[in-house]
């Protein structure tokens, strides 16, 4: 199953991470000016090991980016980001994640994330049909303890008076509370969930979220894997350029603005 080896993956590239997140560890910039750390190195080195076995390539956002003359003939793909929220990490918050999604013919297939300093993981089915929240402990056996039917999440009902919005703990900008201030417009009782990270699908994909619009910059590794569990519990992750799903693999890998809803 690829899940599990998706599952593996994260679980080591978590321990690891651990390691470095509990000392004093380097950090650098990347052209994008955005930060490295050390851990984001680890971490990747790891998940290639593992997904490499399985002959699919590989999307990274710490690999040499594949041109798309090259990508665009792939019928599947991992997307992989080291460590997703590497600002909540610096800020030792906990609030970062480990994603691994697969994708074929541009649409997921399955997802992972990972949670290594609250031990939860978050991962679908082999064929997105169903979206688990698992508690990692030294006694879990992940070939026989998961999948569990009392592991599914779910959105929770909808509900007309009251809408929790999910803001970005770094990148709650303007056209988001243009957002909420049209809800409110509504006659809606609006309350913002802040997150990090793509824990910010995981809130909606669980039921302690009704919605998450992102009107700022991602990149596919940071929303593939977030997308595939929220898809399998029945949500839309809407591109707002084309207003359908978004899709991966593309030529250029900068996402439109989305929304994540019912």
């Amino acid at each position: 199953m690829y899940v599990k080896t998706a599952i593996k993956a994260v679980l080591e590239a978590g321990k690891e991470i651990l390691k470095i997140y509990e000392k004093d560890f380097t950090i650098e910039c990347k052209d994008d000016k955005s930060p490295l750390t050390e851990a984001d190195l680890a971490s990747n080195k790891i998940i290639l090991s593992y997904l490499k076995k399985t002959n699919i390539p590989i999307i990274s956002e710490e690999n040499k980016l594949i041109d798309y003359s090259e990508r665009k003939s792939w019928k599947s793909c991992w997307i992989v980001d080291p460590i997703d929220g590497t600002k909540e990490f610096i800020k030792k918050n906990g609030e970062f994640t480990v994603n691994i999604a697969l994708v074929e013919n541009g649409e997921t297939r399955l997802g992972v994330i990972f949670v290594p300093a609250k031990n939860e993981l978050y991962y679908t089915n082999e064929h997105k049909t169903a979206a688990f929240k698992t508690a990692i402990t030294a006694e879990k056996d992940i070939e026989k303890d998961l999948f569990c039917d009392t592991d599914r999440i779910e959105p929770a009902p909808t509900n007309s008076q009251k809408i929790n919005v999910v803001g970005s703990r770094s990148h709650m900008n303007q056209d988001t509370l243009d957002f909420v201030e049209e809800l409110k417009q509504k006659g809606n009782d609006v309350d913002i969930v802040s997150q990090g990270s793509s824990l910010k699908f995981c809130l909606v994909a669980e039921g302690k979220a009704d919605v998450y619009p992102r009107f700022a910059p991602t990149m596919e590794w940071d929303t593939a894997a977030g997308q595939a569990i929220c898809e399998a519990v029945g949500l839309k992750v809407i591109d707002q350029n084309t207003q359908k799903p978004m899709v991966y693999n593309r030529e250029n890998l900068l996402n439109n603005y989305f929304l994540v809803t019912k």
